[in-house]
């Protein structure tokens, strides 16, 4: 095969891989995005309630991405090798780890809500919205977490698809069962909050179906296996602390968003969801970079695995170009359809020319953040996610203490999230991909990497 026709294949893959991905990558921020708008009509005090609220559950969540991330990668490599039962096997314990912390997490943070919201140190009134919602919201976060693990199953045996069907369903969900709860039946944010809660109960019981059938296709057992169980939270160790770095991150971002004022939060919410269903968007492709990765390392392609990533980086960076001209062109139109607030939409349209600009970093960042998970070189992720929070909080501790605020504050805020934290994390990434030391081939790799 020539090389022209190589790339071709290559991007033909990824694109196979990438755009089914997107579905169910933008899942919970499009569950967020459309209570955004919804409870946006309520008020600026609930949709800042929402700000906290959201991102504390987008945190819960995002802490244990690991659960698809890891399982991705485990499985896309037994795929490489041949072995499917195991790769089944395999995803199977990490739905069952799943469901035990989504159990004991949701429990914890039902009974610690008006603490946890007290630490972003909201006015009162906006408080007690952001408890409501988060405690309505609770019951759906095992099944979230159920929904990641069993993504990654399917995307380690490289069908996107299946995930962007039911991701589809339950965002079309969402949005008919919160509108008619919180409007129709005049429950406020709490409706809100309960629609979302559905939907994504509705999400995980046609995952557990769906895994069910590879399952028998497969042989694999569906019971949980302690001992598998335990080695799957014990890989995944790592890249929870890269997790943990990045909403580490995304929490002093919010807080010092709170210090701005309740508008600027409001503002600042919004563009939070904004930023998180471009950055999913992006991270198709890196979605696609984890399942190609895998695979060709557990085939003992080296040369596939180097080749695919450098088609990858310009996907990547190609899709922050146009997404960043879409946001651009259409900030204007998009701010009153999230708030009917003068203030909140004047600091929205301030904050989205950062998001816009920045895109194509993200894009760059994004898609070598797959190569190397899905690489196992989870390690590396963890000391590479300390080293630039480190160089995160003096920027965002220089707004904070700035004499600057409200639009203005704001704006310095995302320019130091979008902009010095991004390029950090650029800088951190592309030295390891430079190495070479993620290459390491064969059918299993502990996800902890070296």
């Amino acid at each position: 095969m020539s090389a022209r026709a190589a790339r071709r294949a290559t991007d033909r893959e990824i694109l196979r891989l990438a755009v089914p991905a997107f579905g169910a990558l933008v899942a919970e921020p499009l569950f967020l995005l459309a209570d955004s708008a919804i409870v946006g009509r309520l008020g600026t005090a609930p949709l800042a309630g929402l700000g906290i609220a959201g991102s504390v559950l987008a945190s819960a969540i995002g802490i244990f991405v690991f659960l698809a991330y890891g399982t991705t990668a485990a499985v896309a490599r037994r795929v490489g090798a041949g072995d499917l039962r195991s790769a089944v096997e395999d995803g199977i314990d990490g739905m069952w780890l799943a469901l035990l912390i989504g159990v004991g997490t949701a429990a914890l943070a039902f009974a610690l809500a008006p603490q946890v919201v007290g630490v972003f140190d909201p006015s009162a009134v906006v408080a007690e919205q952001a408890v409501t919602y988060l405690r309505w919201s609770l019951p759906g976060l095992p099944a979230m977490l159920v929904v990641l693990a069993a993504t990654g199953i399917l995307r380690g045996l490289q069908d996107t698809r299946t995930p962007l069907a039911v991701a589809a369903a339950g965002a079309a969900a969402n949005v008919v069962l919160s509108v008619a709860l919180v409007h129709g039946a005049g429950m406020g944010i709490a409706g809100s909050a309960l629609g979302t809660v559905i939907a994504q109960l509705g999400m995980a019981a046609a995952f557990l179906v769906v895994v069910g059938r590879a399952a028998r296709r497969t042989s694999a057992s569906l019971a949980p296996d302690v001992p598998g169980v335990v080695r799957v939270a014990r890989a995944g160790v790592p890249l929870l602390v890269r997790t943990l770095t990045l909403r580490a991150a995304l929490l002093v971002t919010t807080y010092v968003a709170v210090a701005q004022g309740d508008a600027e939060l409001a503002a600042h919410q919004v563009a939070t969801v904004l930023w998180g269903f471009l950055a999913l968007a992006l991270d198709a492709v890196a979605i696609a970079g984890q399942a190609l990765t895998g695979r060709a390392l557990g085939a003992g392609d080296a040369a596939g695995a180097r080749a695919a990533t450098r088609r990858m980086v310009l996907w990547g960076t190609g899709a922050g170009v146009l997404l960043g001209g879409l946001v651009l062109a259409l900030r204007g139109p998009l701010a009153p359809l999230f708030s009917p607030e003068v203030e909140v939409q004047g600091a929205l349209v301030a904050v989205l020319v950062v998001v816009a600009v920045t895109q194509p970093l993200a894009g760059y960042v994004f898609v070598l953040d797959g190569v190397l998970i899905g690489a196992g070189d989870g390690r590396y992720l963890a000391r590479a996610g300390l080293v630039t929070l480190a160089a995160y909080l003096p920027l965002v501790a220089l707004v904070l203490w700035s004499p600057l605020s409200g639009t203005a504050g704001l704006v310095w805020l995302w320019i130091a999230f979008a902009g010095g934290f991004m390029l950090a994390r650029a800088v951190t990434l592309g030295l390891r991909l430079r190495s070479g030391e993620w290459l390491v081939l064969g059918a299993v790799r502990g996800a902890t990497g070296r």
